[in-house]
């Protein structure tokens, strides 16, 4: 009796433990351990790095300013953007095209030379973006923005083309054919929405059949393509139009955005909601990848040429420490289904609703107008930090990495889509102080480390950490910073490391090193041989 007793008490207490440990799992308060499983000798081969070959600027005349070049030249050192695309190439402000009393073009390049000559000086490309109509090649007067880009067909596409024809011969005569092979020539942006393309999707294809054919006819290595759609439409209209008509086509560019509602509300004010799609944005990149591999170009270049987590440059989850593991778990899921994904945009110094004056208004950048580094820079800066040899690795949710010296960097992170749903708009949602939950423990282990005394470096984004919106919530929210504010908010939020130490590995002993998660935590390691 007194047996079965105690076999039906251990019985019990299994099965309440079990019943416990489900619960507090379903309540997210069960302590869990991630563990990542490295081995230094097995490598997946060379890091793929099409996170960083692209970056979006809202326009090129807003890549005159002073303030927008010197972040431009700050992000380009610390998370190495080799490209930048932008808007409005074209537009008026820039002064590119004119006709004279008897309606013959005037060309003047001054503006895109002194653009271009800057970006060439901090070692960066662009990725051209043909748009928008110049008002005196314009077919109408519909505009987008408050810098009115015309959206209306060219009035004469043989003048469009001579213009896309002569700014073509003027790039190889100014920095070379040599150099201009190597950039890329996009045909407008978004042309299957109203609000950027006043004409038909067969009025877009003229536009790029013109466009195509002028650059080509400048040099045929020249790299042109498009629709540079929103929402990833178009694609296999456009190369099975290419094929049909013998159409030149080195590229497919897309964007995706990972909210609902908001259709091209530049001030927010419809409200955007999170997608709770795990697939969102990527599912995207991989069906595009699938649509050219089915085509008759199945080896066409893919390029996300827009791509964030909202489309509207007034969500706060752009300023949140959600941003960056969100970034981070999108460019995972992605893989190497795109040649290059360009988050848009890198600084807020962006003017499509007009200029924004306050600090953090959920602007798309990954800096703020006061050059202050939102969470998303972070992760940027991280990719930017791991060795080009990836290691082998099962774990969806980190990339470890080493040099050529033996070096080794870890960057791993938590995403979880906190967002309560449909009933909450982002902009009521993301504005709150939003404490994130624990997670466990995340412990790396390293195999076959050589032996030696290395210097570990732990950075860390997250609730409170590197989360500069945090810091202006803790201020109260004042609508202008002052010069001490700016300095304040920079220097709690300067992406130094959270810890140091000097770790001996002994031969045939692994590297383990044991963190404490949190939800939407993004931790970067630097392992440095000494």
């Amino acid at each position: 009796m007194k047996k079965n007793l105690i076999l039906l008490t251990t019985l019990f207490a299994s099965i309440s433990g079990t019943l416990v440990a489900q619960t507090a799992k379903r309540s997210g308060l069960a302590v869990q351990e991630r563990a990542i499983n490295i081995d230094f000798n097995k490598t997946a081969g060379k890091l793929n790095t099409m996170f960083n070959e692209c970056v979006g600027a809202g326009r090129a005349n807003e890549g005159l300013r002073a303030d927008w070049q010197q972040q431009l030249a700050y992000v380009r050192k610390e998370c190495g953007f080799r490209y930048i695309r932008m808007h409005g190439l074209l537009t008026d402000d820039m002064a590119v095209y004119t006709e004279d009393s008897k309606g013959k073009p005037v060309y003047n390049y001054m503006y895109i030379d002194a653009l271009v000559d800057f970006l060439q000086s901090i070692g960066m490309k662009p990725f051209i973006e043909l748009g928008f109509m110049p008002s005196a090649l314009a077919s109408g007067s519909k505009t987008i923005f408050w810098w009115r880009g015309n959206v209306t067909p060219p009035k004469d596409y043989e003048k469009w083309g001579a213009l896309v024809q002569d700014l073509t011969r003027h790039f190889t005569e100014r920095y070379g054919a040599s150099e201009v092979k190597t950039w890329y020539f996009e045909v407008w942006n978004e042309p299957n929405l109203d609000g950027f393309w006043a004409g038909t999707q067969e009025d877009y294809f003229k536009l790029y059949t013109y466009s195509a054919k002028a650059i080509k006819s400048v040099n045929s290595s020249y790299r042109v393509g498009g629709p540079g759609t929103a929402g990833a439409a178009w694609e296999p209209e456009m190369i099975a139009y290419c094929r049909k008509n013998n159409v030149p086509i080195d590229f497919i560019s897309t964007h995706a955005y990972g909210v609902k509602q908001g259709y091209l509300d530049e001030f927010g004010n419809s409200g955007t909601v999170l997608d709770k799609s795990p697939m969102s944005v990527s599912g995207d990149v991989l069906q595009s990848r699938k649509e050219i591999a089915a085509s008759s170009m199945p080896d066409l270049e893919l390029h996300y040429t827009e791509w964030s987590a909202s489309y509207t440059p007034a969500d706060p989850i752009h300023d949140s420490y959600h941003e960056a593991a969100y970034v981070l778990q999108k460019l995972k899921q992605v893989g190497t289904a795109a040649s290059s994904m360009s988050y848009w945009v890198f600084t807020d110094i962006f003017e499509e609703p007009g200029p924004r004056f306050t600090p953090f208004h959920g602007g798309f950048g990954m800096l703020n107008i006061q050059g202050i580094n939102k969470p998303v820079f972070y992760a940027y800066q991280f990719m930017n930090r791991l060795g080009n040899i990836e290691l082998a690795n099962t774990d969806p949710t980190s990339w470890v990495c080493r040099d050529s010296t033996g070096n080794i960097q870890a960057l791993a992170w938590d995403f979880t889509n906190t967002h309560p749903g449909d009933s909450v708009h982002n902009q009521q949602y993301y504005i709150r102080d939003l404490p994130s939950k624990p997670k466990g423990k995340l412990k790396l282990n390293i195999a076959n480390v050589p032996a030696g005394t290395y210097a570990l470096e732990v950075y860390k984004v997250g609730y409170h950490c590197n989360d500069a919106y945090s810091t202006y919530l803790s201020l109260e929210k004042p609508a202008q910073l002052t010069r001490q504010q700016v300095e304040q908010i920079k220097s709690q939020n300067d992406g130094r490391p959270v810890s140091k130490e000097i770790i001996k590995v002994k031969e045939g002993t692994p590297f383990s090193k044991e963190l404490e998660i949190r939800e939407n935590d993004v931790y970067f390691l630097n392992l440095i041989r000494i």
